[in-house]
């Protein structure tokens, strides 16, 4: 299923633990039939992927200080919601550089999409090697849930 000038993007690395969260929501999805790609590069060349006409749904694991397996959703199209940036003390990943430094790049560039939805998976298990946390696997199959519902409404 192709959603007209929705773009998701899962992010991760498959060999880190709690880092595949995004890669696996976007395997999911895939499997029941939504197009959806998988990101194991750098944050930032995510900004050559998109374009400022589309919208955007990035899904990652985050490391915020809450607990393995909270769901925390951003939405640029809410009212008063702010761009996360690095400077703000955001969540990080595990890339190199994280989705908020991909962000402030897109905005200073004017790359940034007309709508981005951030689904961050909180993580515990990055090391390499490492099994994926029951939290994490938990949380997947609800983000796969609520990116379902939210496209449905696109």
């Amino acid at each position: 299923m192709r959603i007209a000038g929705v773009r998701i993007f899962g992010c991760g690395n498959w060999e880190r633990g709690d880092d595949k969260a995004g890669l696996l929501v976007a395997e999911r999805l895939r499997e029941l039939g939504v197009n959806a790609e998988v990101h194991t590069g750098d944050a930032l060349s995510l900004n050559e992927r998109w374009g400022p006409d589309d919208d955007v749904i990035l899904i990652d694991a985050v490391v915020s200080g809450a607990s393995p397996g909270r769901v925390c959703v951003w939405d640029s199209a809410l009212p008063g919601a702010e761009l996360p940036t690095a400077a703000a003390g955001s969540a990080v990943s595990s890339h190199g550089f994280d989705i908020a430094k991909a962000i402030e790049l897109a905005l200073a560039l004017g790359k940034l999409p007309k709508r981005l939805r951030i689904f961050g998976i909180e993580g515990a298990q990055f090391e390499h090697g490492a099994n994926m946390s029951p939290e994490v696997e938990s949380a997947v199959d609800r983000v796969v849930q609520k990116i379902k519902e939210a496209i449905a409404s696109s």
